[in-house]
């Protein structure tokens, strides 16, 4: 048995809009499993190691839900066009040089440090279309104890011909070859991934949707992100009246999917979520930087459909979930700003549920540091920053999704165990 104790302020988001706040208190886990967080150390763990960042933050880690691996290269470039011709410009390109192994296997070891070294521990993740490359992403992202979900994309048409596409029959083919070889790994599954509708024929949606049933597997992609694909959808899809039906035909809609964006999903498309039990993985950064528009969240919630966040990295130009959960008040306010009669902007307190509790409740976890769950942790220090006044615990969260100082974290826990340490003067 194995204990882990952490000491410190404690603040996490057991529902949306609540913050839970102990300072001076004490996380503890068993074996990896939350025990609970207590304002007094229970007399059961007299005399066990306790870890005490003193004042610091003990906050719950990231749960980025959307985010293309190969595209990492291209991080903070490339925002000067909408999607589609963005795509074709930038992104194929990228995403094709992924054939070199050599070149996967170094990228993806510097993107699975860079998310832990900024507090994400579970992630959901497009690789590529190819199987080696995919396979040394889930490799990479094990190693450095991020926790989650890749996916080998899917796209068997309106690639990049000659530099990124793939036939139907290579694309189910190595669809089995990457699921059969990727039983290795025992924190990163594999996950289903159509790119979007435009990008895979009608027998390759059928081919995932069997074998998501008969494996049992989920399923992510994009949804009504930009009108123009949208309009798209309705030309090669004639017999669909909106564009989540081009998913649902194929038994690729259930509450085991995840689907980005839906900037432009009406009542009926919203409601269809909210039936299916689909979450939405709002990503405000890429939506701003492509032009797409800005995705009403408010109402979302308000209509019970599950929300949580996504870097969409390269789309989205900061890995950092912090800057990304700024980012989703910002376009919430945004929205409210230009037409009145949306409800209000999202709170510092509703963003940051988006960005911890409701991506760990789509991993099966209950919200907040509650007691059975695995611990993922990240310790914040904000010593450095100046302070006009004396802050409360909400407040410096507050701060932290605005500012951080340099090397504000100092450590963090991923599946009970620590997997990065700041560096010590």
């Amino acid at each position: 048995m194995s204990v882990t104790i952490l000491k410190g302020t404690i603040v996490s988001a057991p529902a949306l809009g609540k913050l839970e706040i102990t300072e001076n208190g004490y996380l503890v886990a068993r074996d990896g499993r939350i025990e609970g967080v207590y304002p007094v150390l229970p007399e059961q763990y007299a005399g066990a190691f306790v870890e005490d960042f003193g004042a610091d933050l003990i906050l719950q880690t990231f749960a980025d839900l959307h985010l293309h691996a190969p595209q990492y290269p291209m991080l903070g470039t490339g925002m000067d066009l909408p999607l589609l011709d963005w795509l074709n410009t930038y992104a194929f390109p990228t995403e094709a040089r992924f054939a070199d192994t050599d070149y996967a296997r170094t990228v993806y070891r510097q993107l699975s440090r860079e998310l832990i070294a900024h507090g994400t521990t579970r992630v959901c993740m497009f690789s590529s279309l190819h199987t080696k490359a995919t396979l040394i992403l889930m490799e990479e992202l094990e190693r450095a104890g991020v926790t989650g979900y890749v996916g080998k994309v899917n796209m068997d048409r309106n690639g990049l011909p000659g530099v990124l596409e793939e036939t139907t029959e290579a694309s189910m083919r190595d669809t089995l070859r990457w699921l059969d070889r990727c039983q290795d790994t025992c924190r990163i599954h594999p996950i289903l991934t159509p790119r979007f509708t435009p990008s895979c024929t009608d027998k390759l949606m059928e081919f995932l949707g069997r074998l998501a049933a008969e494996r049992g597997l989920p399923v992510q992609s994009h949804l009504s992100e930009n009108r123009a694909e949208i309009q798209w959808v309705r030309e090669l899809h004639p017999d669909c009246e909106q564009y989540w039906e081009t998913y649902a035909k194929y038994g690729l809609w259930n509450d085991r999917t995840l689907m980005a964006h839906c900037v432009w999903s009406d009542e009926w498309e919203r409601q269809a979520m909210k039936n299916a039990g689909v979450t939405v993985v709002h990503c405000p950064d890429s939506n701003l930087n492509l032009c797409s528009g800005t995705a009403p969240v408010r109402t979302m919630l308000t209509g019970g459909v599950r929300v949580a966040l996504g870097s969409d990295i390269a789309g989205g130009d900061h890995l950092d979930m912090f800057d990304v959960t700024a980012a989703a008040i910002r376009a919430s306010k945004i929205r409210r700003m230009t037409d009145p009669a949306v409800p209000a902007p999202l709170t510092v307190a509703e963003t940051w549920y988006l960005a911890t509790s409701a991506g760990a409740e789509w991993f099966g976890e209950q919200p907040g540091f509650a007691p059975g769950n695995a611990l993922h942790a990240m310790v914040l220090s904000d010593s450095a920053l100046p302070h006009g006044k004396s802050l409360t615990p909400a407040q410096r969260l507050e701060r932290a999704v605005y500012r951080r100082q340099p090397n504000a974290l100092r450590a963090v826990y991923s599946a009970g165990r620590k997997v990065f340490e700041a560096p010590t003067d």
